[in-house]
């Protein structure tokens, strides 16, 4: 019992971590760019940075587990963000990328690895847990955006930055203590997973599987939008005639309606067969946003919280979906960490691609309107992986029978 107490301490703290780091950095960018005196160029790719490095680190996540075990790599990932996070905030442009590989590093293996938490120690309870997980990173994300700003006139930048290393200090305590030997015997989870067998859901055997790359897209076009919109809607918005503190607080408020769909959602895609009556919400939403954004910027608020629903329903779909479409623990990492790989490095393209075409249009019309073509390909994805299915060892891909329904636990039933 006190085991699990410990695992429910260590899944809150660390997601809380994965979001405020990146979301705490945003509103501060300009800030940044004149401190430092950073180019266009720069800022760009510091926009684009975190989201790159959530899909160039996120494959070691699956091997790190496999070789130290679980625990003892988030550990040392919530460790590695607390350090990056420190070092960004340091007066020299080298220490502010560099600090943001890190942080970024040990975020994408924070990601990879949590939905794998929760499969292999709260496999009954995957709608309710990974509701919890994100509607704490969507607290934290939130939160961190709202009081970006308001610490940086505080104090300055640099503690604007840096302050996010406090809550990842104790998270990586925590799994630090899960990840020692006194700990291994009492819970399965804290010990190495076995070697990974050639019939296996290994990453390479999921490469075949039609499934784990629908999956891998939706995750990584939803994952665009919104690190799109993290990067530049303050920025967007301060073009269409805001202030700033006010396009600050308008992303806040984005990611804050994002909090009580973080939970509604994972649970309410738990209990369905399918998940594409959710999948058709979001994607309306989309659209119904971004093109209000683009024709009718004066209405700008209602169009941000529209936005924020679907944004905030897209993202903890697309993380249940990791879980949903796996029958363990070690195929949930294997497909997190190739979705999260793939999905990244395309997401991770998203800002930049805004950054140039806003310099090279000289405003916000067109990158606006290409998120709008975008939402199409993200429907696709999505209605595909939505559908009912399970990704079994070697890549194979299992269909339930059609007369089954689904429990709260997340798990398929014969009726």
């Amino acid at each position: 019992m006190k085991t699990r107490l410990w695992l429910i301490a260590g899944l809150i703290l660390l997601t809380i971590n994965l979001r405020a780091a990146i979301t705490g950095t945003t509103p501060l960018i300009g800030n940044v760019q004149e401190a430092l005196t950073l180019s266009d160029t720069q800022v760009s790719v510091l926009a684009t940075l975190p989201v790159l490095c959530l899909g160039v680190f996120a494959w070691l996540a699956p091997r790190l587990a496999r070789r130290f075990g679980t625990h003892a790599a988030v550990g040392a990932a919530v460790g590695v963000l607390a350090l990056g996070a420190a070092v960004r905030a340091l007066p020299w442009p080298t220490a502010l990328f560099a600090g943001t590989v890190l942080s970024g590093a040990g975020i994408a293996v924070g990601n990879v690895l949590m939905p794998a938490v929760i499969k292999d120690h709260f496999a009954r309870r995957i709608g309710l847990f990974t509701g919890l997980a994100m509607t704490l990173m969507a607290v934290s994300g939130a939160l961190a955006a709202a009081v970006a700003v308001p610490l940086c006139t505080a104090a300055g930048w640099q503690p604007a930055l840096a302050v996010w290393a406090l809550p990842a200090v104790p998270a990586a305590a925590v799994w630090w203590l899960l990840a020692a030997p006194g700990a291994r015997g009492r819970h399965r989870g804290s010990q190495p997973p076995p070697a990974p067998r050639t019939q296996g859901g290994s990453g390479g055997s999921l490469l075949r599987c039609a499934l784990a790359w629908w999956v891998s897209a939706f995750l990584g076009l939803v994952s665009l939008m919104f690190y799109v919109l993290v990067a530049w809607l303050p920025q967007i918005m301060h073009a269409s005639g805001y202030t700033r503190g006010q396009a600050g607080l308008m992303m806040s408020v984005m990611l804050a309606i994002g909090v009580p769909l973080g939970f509604v959602v994972p649970v309410a895609a738990a209990r369905m067969r399918g998940q594409r009556p959710l999948v058709v919400a979001v994607i309306v939403a989309k659209l119904i946003s971004l093109a209000g954004l683009l024709l009718a910027p004066a209405l700008g608020w209602v169009w941000v919280c529209l936005l924020g629903a679907a944004t905030g329903g897209a993202f903890p779909l697309a993380i249940t979906l990791l879980g949903l479409r796996t029958d363990g623990p070690r195929a949930a990492a294997d497909l997190s960490g190739m979705a999260q790989t793939i999905g990244y490095l395309l997401a991770g393209l998203g800002p930049l691609a805004m950054g140039v075409l806003h310099t090279a249009t000289g405003g916000w019309r067109v990158p606006l309107a290409a998120l709008i073509a975008l939402v199409v390909p993200e429907a696709v994805a999505g209605l595909l992986a939505a559908r009912p299915g399970h990704i079994r060892p070697g890549g194979r891909e299992d269909n339930p029978p059609k007369h089954t329904a689904s429990r709260a636990d997340g798990q398929l039933v014969r009726l």
